[in-house]
């Protein structure tokens, strides 16, 4: 059995499905000019238009719980 093969057995096992692990590289918040570059995205942010984004988000997240409590 190769190593892919084990791997693969391994994480069928663990989960129950048939997985593919992904990693991802992501910038680091942590890091001076990443959070330069942040905040300088967040400044150009419409708060009209942020505000109308969260009210659709949460009209939608409604609409999807709604059956939630009857479960």
């Amino acid at each position: 059995m190769t190593t892919v093969n084990k791997q693969s057995v391994l994480r069928d096992e663990r989960t129950g499905l048939p997985l593919r692990e992904v990693r991802l590289l992501v910038p680091d918040a942590g890091d001076p000019e990443v959070r330069a570059r942040l905040k300088a995205a967040i400044a150009t942010l419409d708060p009209e238009d942020e505000r109308e984004s969260m009210q659709w988000i949460e009209s939608v997240s409604l609409f999807d719980n709604e059956d939630r409590d009857t479960e």
